[in-house]
């Protein structure tokens, strides 16, 4: 199957693909590079290329299905719910975050700034407790490091040691 895309060339030195939320397929790639090397290596991907338009259908069914009032829901659930929660965890693994901001992200379910301000989408509330918890645990661990590398993994384990299965729950 052949699928239409959009080029954008810099100065990069290789190819990349990305499915937008429209969706939309883009190539990224070097100036110079030829059409027709894009081309093949657009049609080399075609299943990469389809999982993730199907995946991109799911997330946009899945956001039309909330109405105003249910996200109004969960917004109060989150606010209610998220801060005791963060601060049960931070007890535990001896942090302080700076502040808890329940947001209407919809690309991320948490982050954590260089400051240890800790933010969570209205959308974690959709998520079993186990998945919910183990975001919470995530961004607080982004307090002792600000990366993602073993040490960070480490120190979720200490205080989930099935954090694995749970972050598999966000993927679903």
């Amino acid at each position: 199957m052949a699928y239409e895309y959009k080029i954008i060339r810099s100065e990069r030195r290789t190819l990349a693909l990305e499915i937008t939320e429209k969706p939309e397929i883009l190539v990224r790639a070097p100036r110079r590079c030829p059409t027709a090397y894009i081309q093949s290596f657009v049609e080399s991907r075609e299943d990469w290329i389809s999982s993730h338009l199907e995946k991109q259908r799911l997330r946009a069914a899945q956001r039309q299905l909330l109405t105003d009032g249910e996200v109004a829901e969960l917004v109060c659930r989150a606010k209610k719910e998220l801060p005791p929660l963060v601060a049960c965890y931070a007890e535990t693994m001896g942090l302080s975050p700076k502040s808890v901001k329940i947001t209407k992200a919809a690309k991320r379910f948490g982050s954590c700034s260089s400051k240890n301000a800790l933010c969570f989408s209205y959308r974690l509330m959709l998520y079993p407790q186990e998945a919910i918890e183990y975001v919470v645990v995530h961004e607080l661990a982004h307090i002792v490091h600000h990366n993602h590398g073993g040490d960070f993994y480490a120190l979720i384990k200490t205080v989930l040691p099935d954090y694995k299965a749970r972050s598999a729950m966000l993927k679903k």
